[in-house]
């Protein structure tokens, strides 16, 4: 179904260009209050640490008051922190201001509904269709009221600490941690600390205009050389919003999502706590769907976008999924990606099983893979040309099962992506170059 706004993971774009205006933010809060709380209810507004955040923060809040809708303002806090405060609240929806780990000229509005789920797409759809209908002030006797609810953001720490096993602690575990100077930045050190880590915190000091910038886990350089610089036991770097994870072993080397979804779900499968098939994406590593083969794990694939891998694991009542940028889903602990609950898991496999997070990460090889993206005048489907499709089927043929090939059209821009994995650097370069090729060729 085509949006018009919303993308995979709500509205996103640059601050002051549309659709992220102070006028097109008053006007989707009317929307939404239209469509996801039509009788009057309430909603939460939380945000990240971005200076423009103030300014869709009060748009929101006027666009919901008026509409009858009561406001409940939590400033800032994780996005997934959101998702478990609506919940906690019983508000009728959730609402974060955050773009993730784009730099701070960005910014971005997503929901999420009574039960800290995302929307649908058909839900999105209904309330775009709202948009252009304008806004709604009712009369005094039926607007809502805004209260702040700050103080209560302590209830999201006690509820990620919970997911640790019972009397679990992290004493005598030194920790680096990065939040990205993004809305981790209090709860995620007040965390770790109150389990007991030694704690080194960088990038929690947010002045508005430096989240995600050379820090958290688009950026994890400095974490890497700062790791085995103090002699820590593991890295855990956050995006600006809290749900990506990347961590970092006391090599100062990086493991990514896929190896962290390994960890997690060969610890709840001894365990016997996994259920259902472990989803990924299009893009998770072959390596990952080989090491869980081997440990006797099922592995699917959706689409791009944590959305879609959360929408195929209810589909197949699985409970560990997630993406190689660090989205980590652990339904049997939550309901949305969140990166404080992954790191959590991960910790706590390193401290049942004695195991350093090197250790824990060494059982899933990471295949080679290289990514191409072949220019083009015009978007197309690179499938429906039989040349291609021969070259994709030369390619798979002399990989075997021991490489994959994806290729697919941007979203975004005029670009057709190449990505082909293998066991060999060289020959998966090779083979992407001719696939590359045959693609720019076709579209001449």
């Amino acid at each position: 179904m085509s949006r018009q706004y919303f993308g995979t993971d709500g509205v996103r774009g640059r601050v002051g260009e549309a659709p992220m205006t102070v006028d097109f933010a008053l006007a989707l809060a009317s929307a939404a209050a239209r469509v996801l709380a039509p009788r009057g209810g309430s909603v939460l507004i939380g945000k990240d640490t971005r200076l423009s955040g103030y300014m869709f923060e009060a748009a929101l809040e006027a666009g919901f008051v008026a509409a009858g809708v009561d406001v409940k303002l939590i400033g800032p806090l994780p996005t997934p922190g959101i998702a478990y405060m609506t919940r906690y609240f019983g508000c009728d929806f959730g609402v974060v201001i955050s773009a993730s780990h784009n730099l701070y000229e960005d910014n971005g509005i997503k929901f999420f509904d009574g039960n800290g789920g995302k929307l649908s797409d058909e839900l999105e759809h209904v309330i775009e269709s709202e948009i252009g209908n304008g806004t709604v002030t009712r009369g005094s006797r039926e607007l809502g009221r805004a209260v702040r609810v700050d103080k209560q953001r302590t209830e999201y720490q006690r509820f990620c600490a919970s997911t640790l096993a019972a009397g679990a602690s992290l004493e005598g575990l030194k920790i680096v941690l990065d939040c990205a100077n993004g809305a981790a930045y209090k709860v995620g050190p007040r965390l770790f600390a109150d389990l007991g880590a030694e704690l080194i915190p960088v990038g929690c000091s947010p002045n508005g205009r430096n989240i995600n910038d050379g820090c958290g886990s688009t950026a994890p350089q400095l974490l890497q050389l700062t790791v085995p610089g103090v002699r820590a036991d593991v890295g855990i770097a956050l995006d600006g919003d809290g749900d990506r994870l990347v961590m970092i072993d006391h090599l100062g080397r990086i493991i990514d999502g896929d190896q962290l979804i390994y960890i997690i779900a060969r610890a709840r499968k001894e365990a016997g706590e996994l259920t259902g098939p472990v989803v990924g994406t299009l893009m998770s590593n072959l390596g990952l769907e080989v090491a869980l083969h081997d440990c006797g794990i099922e592995f699917r694939r959706a689409r791009v976008g944590d959305r879609y891998v959360l929408a195929l694991l209810k589909e197949t009542g699985g409970n560990i999924g997630g993406e190689t940028s660090g989205h980590i889903l652990c339904l049997d602990r939550t309901t949305t990606g969140d990166a404080l609950v992954a790191a959590l898991q991960v910790i706590g496999v390193m401290r049942q099983t004695g195991r350093s997070l090197a250790e824990l990460a060494a059982g899933m090889a990471r295949f080679p893979q290289v990514l191409l993206n072949v220019r083009v005048a015009q978007r197309f489907d690179p499938g429906t040309v039989p040349a291609v499709s021969a070259a994709v089927a030369k390619v798979e043929q002399s990989l075997g099962r021991e490489g994959r090939v994806v290729l697919r059209p941007s979203g975004t821009e005029p670009v057709i992506r190449v990505m082909v994995e293998g066991r060999d650097e060289a020959v998966t370069r090779s083979c992407a170059e001719e696939i590359a090729a045959a693609v720019s060729a076709a579209a001449a």
